[in-house]
């Protein structure tokens, strides 16, 4: 198998062959940015850490040089800032004891043009060899168009494998938007209760982030800890924590559907409810 841009890379913490630590993955997560990945992609991470027979693999699609940078990072370099950030996804990848890293290494920009087949071929690749059972990646409704433009090429690149290289499940995670405003009976929801430590030890690796001026680490717990206290209004706490993700699976199945059309509808169905609950006591 091989990455077709030429900084593209797969790490393999416990130094297995590439192919092989591919091969046994279970749960695949696909990212636009490093840190993404343990933001959104945690119940895949936590599912396999240290389980016999399975195992996580992250796929980072871009180059992360465009990031914010503030503090001791502030004058770093858009190169010098590449490699630290791969670096820094390479310790969360050990930490998190993942079976493969791969850097598909493409600027953003490749990732939002929607004529750039780059990427999908390098996804259907790694999809191919790895045959996940579940995959991660974004929403649709996120707002960070390079996260928007990750999950299409995703969308597009599964669409085009045979079925039995399909995964059974495809969800679409929480990073730059939440998604606590879906429907109850219509968001897939992970406990994430499990581990804290580990959570918040794969977030805190990504200093150049955290210590460069965004505390993605403070607000992505927080973010878990508030989705389950406010998911039911009427019931106790039944964990201290959990993340939210829409349904992709259809998308993939049915390649008649349209995306833009299927995430529109979450938004309608959440339109109707507002409408009616407002309704109901004017």
């Amino acid at each position: 198998m091989k990455l077709r841009h030429p900084n593209a890379q797969i790490y393999v913490p416990d130094g297995s062959d590439p192919e092989t630590a591919l091969s046994r993955t279970t749960h695949l997560g696909i990212s636009a940015h490093q840190d993404d990945l343990e933001i959104m992609a945690v119940d895949g991470i936590l599912a396999c850490f240290q389980q016999p027979g399975k195992w996580f693999t992250g796929v980072v699609v871009t180059n992360g040089r465009g990031s914010p940078r503030a503090g001791m990072y502030a004058d770093y370099t858009d190169e010098e800032m590449m490699a630290i950030r791969v670096e820094e996804q390479k310790k969360a990848a050990y930490v998190g004891d993942y079976s493969a890293q791969a850097f598909l290494a493409y600027p953003s920009s490749a990732v939002k043009d929607k004529n750039n087949t780059d990427p999908v071929e390098d996804l259907k690749a790694i999809i191919t060899v790895a045959q996940p059972e579940v995959v991660y990646t974004h929403n649709l409704a996120d707002k960070h168009p390079t996260h928007v433009g990750t999950v299409v090429k995703v969308i597009r690149a599964l669409r085009e494998l045979p079925e039995a290289s399909k995964p059974k499940k495809v969800y679409g995670c929480e990073v730059w938007r939440g998604l606590d405003w879906v429907m109850d009976e219509e968001k897939v929801v992970f406990n994430c209760s499990q581990q804290p430590s580990l959570q918040e030890a794969l977030l805190g690796v990504f200093d150049s982030q955290i210590t460069g001026g965004k505390r993605y680490d403070l607000a992505t717990m927080g973010r878990r800890t508030a989705n389950a206290t406010y998911y039911a209004s009427h019931n106790t706490d039944e964990t201290d924590s959990l993340a939210f993700a829409m349904d992709l699976t259809p998308l993939i199945y049915d390649a008649e559907l349209d995306i833009q059309a299927y995430v529109l509808a979450f938004i309608e169905r959440f339109s109707q409810n507002v409408s009616q609950l407002i309704g109901g006591v004017l």
